[in-house]
């Protein structure tokens, strides 16, 4: 078997080369499959048109009688394309002609062409029409084998093309004459269409396996590994004794001061209890003491979410403005959960920040595609950011206004999160009251309080102890004789 520092060959595209465990091995040849208009030519053009741009030498087949111009006008539209480099460093042949003549024509016109421009990379674009032209199984995988014998020769790699689904493509002989295979792949998910990429095989290199998400864009072709899938240089450390309030004393002191520092909280509660409010009041705090916070929603735009703050005399403009508060709204598009975590966490990275506030985690979690993906999904988000020195509160809505279940059996961060605050609306005596209680810290000290908790234009007020009714945390309270919302009983 070859290395693992064998040497490579870059293609270009970091997230390519990621996926691939750091590049091309030289001197190998790979298979890019995958049903038509699923990215195939883009992606091989695109390794060629940066393989050119470094000034190493590139050979592209067509094994049709299309014309040339046809293809360059196809690619014009990206950014990668250069026409400056056709003709100097990028040679583009039509080997129909050979083909139809055999497998020895087609192949001495390559390999020769290989030589005379000294290529680093071959790229034929259309395996299948060899197949479809030939309808021979022993001439294709002659012609394979000796093609890849003559470019490891020369020190030049291969990417070829093929229209055939995976599954299909691997009861052929190229899967095995090849060295590796790369799959795209267009799939349905409700209204929509997803691209996803598989690096299927690849001799001589550790590679990330499964399925990952593929963007076609103006710049050419992206991929974005599974967040669990990517590499973490996890660190051991024990737990800080550091605490991060919310600036609200009652609230900080059922916590002995606030948050677990590096800690994830899911602060969960009923529509319109308040879980964006106190969330706004954990960002602000934050901010006061000279920690970045980061505050993004997929609700409420920044214009919205100060008008609101203000209402109950939380002040967050004026913390805008000294660049240690940031406010993000994360418009509700079709984006995948991989593509804005990958997004959140280079903010995170390029900006410093300390204190974390994800005020809608339901709608993250809809965007995770594969339902089986999301408890994974989450843990190794809370673990990059706490890596990264981050304080991370997720907000999330229970069904439930009032009631006697509490079930987060579908909330895969109840489980992952460490800690666990359950804002609730309870009825009693006709009346609606706000109650709160933190119903989990992982290896912290906390008071397991119920509070009731009230919300003016004078600010969020957490209320004393409550011991005027049992039933609290169902929703439905039965009144016990001493005191709630200030009245008498």
């Amino acid at each position: 078997m070859q290395s693992s520092k064998s040497p490579l060959f870059p293609s270009g595209i970091p997230s390519f080369d990621a996926l691939l465990g750091g590049g091309i091995p030289e001197r190998q040849a790979l298979i890019v499959t995958g049903t038509p208009g699923c990215g195939k030519t883009v992606l091989c053009s695109q390794v060629a048109f940066e393989a050119a741009a470094r000034g190493i030498p590139v050979v592209m087949a067509t094994v049709t009688s299309e014309p040339h111009d046809k293809l360059m006008g196809a690619l014009s539209g990206f950014s990668f394309f250069k026409p400056e480099l056709l003709g100097e460093k990028l040679f583009v042949i039509s080997a129909y002609s050979a083909l139809k003549r055999g497998p020895k024509e087609a192949r001495d016109l390559l390999l020769q062409t290989v030589r005379e421009r000294g290529a680093g990379l071959l790229f034929i674009d259309g395996l299948r029409s060899i197949r479809d032209l030939w309808l021979d199984e022993a001439r294709l995988r002659e012609f394979l084998y000796e093609l890849g014998i003559g470019l490891s020769a020369v020190n030049c790699v291969g990417m070829f093309t093929t229209e055939y689904p995976l599954e299909r493509l691997m009861a052929l002989p190229e899967a095995t004459t090849v060295d590796g295979i790369v799959s795209l792949s267009v799939m349905s998910h409700g209204s929509r269409r997803v691209r996803r990429v598989e690096v299927v095989k690849l001799r001589g290199r550790n590679h990330l396996v499964g399925e990952h998400t593929m963007l076609i864009n103006e710049t050419g072709v992206e991929f974005v590994p599974r967040l669990e899938a990517t590499p973490l240089d996890f660190r051991d450390e024990p737990p800080t004794l550091a605490r991060k309030g919310f600036g609200l004393p009652e609230l900080d002191g059922l916590m002995f001061g606030g948050l677990p520092e590096l800690s994830t909280t899911m602060l969960a509660g009923s529509m319109g209890i308040g879980k964006t409010l106190l969330a706004a009041h954990f960002a602000a705090e934050g901010a006061r003491k000279g920690e970045k916070s980061l505050y993004m929603s997929f609700f409420d735009s920044p214009a919205m979410l100060m008008a609101r703050a203000k209402r109950v005399g939380l002040d967050v403009a004026s913390l805008l403005g000294g660049g240690m508060l940031m406010l993000e709204h994360l418009t509700p598009t079709e984006v995948e959960a991989d593509v804005l975590v990958r997004d959140l966490l280079r903010k995170v990275e390029t900006l410093g920040v300390k204190r974390l506030v994800l005020d809608g985690l339901y709608d993250l979690e809809l965007s995770i595609l594969d339902p089986m993906r999301r408890r994974t999904f989450l843990a190794s988000l809370a673990l990059r950011l706490r890596m990264r020195g981050v304080t991370s509160v997720f907000t999330r809505e229970v069904p439930k206004i009032v009631g006697t279940e509490l079930d987060f059996s579908d909330a895969p961060v109840a489980i992952l999160g460490e800690n666990l605050l359950l804002l609730r609306y309870v009825e009693l005596h006709g009346q609606m009251h706000r109650i709160l209680s933190v119903l989990k810290m992982r290896d912290s000290k906390y008071t397991p309080d119920l509070r009731e908790f009230q919300i003016n234009d004078t600010g969020v007020k957490v209320l004393p102890p409550l011991r005027s009714a049992a039933g609290l945390l169902t929703g439905q309270a039965r009144p016990i004789g001493s005191t709630i919302g200030g009245s008498h009983e």
